[in-house]
């Protein structure tokens, strides 16, 4: 599920991980990096953006999961619509 380079890394949260990419966004919108750094700042959000965007669908599994029953929806919007 992580994009991390090792299998042995230790998963990292989504605050974690979208804490990190908040900071190569500040940096990269400064403007005052040599190309080659804004680069390679950029394509390292690009690939914390995914991990933010991976672990935000397994959040949403993980919700449907728990309020989707054999029978339909749990949980019902407050409008009465599933």
């Amino acid at each position: 599920m992580s994009t991390a380079d090792s299998s042995d890394a230790p998963a990292r949260d989504f605050e974690q991980v979208f804490t990190e990419l908040e900071e190569h966004v500040r940096r990269l919108e400064q403007g005052d990096l040599p190309l080659e750094e804004a680069l390679a700042l950029y394509e390292a959000g690009v690939r914390l953006q995914r991990e933010c965007q991976e672990l935000l669908d397994s959040a949403e599994q993980r919700i449907l999961e728990l309020t989707d029953g054999p029978e339909g929806p749990v949980l019902s919007a407050p409008d009465g619509s599933a």
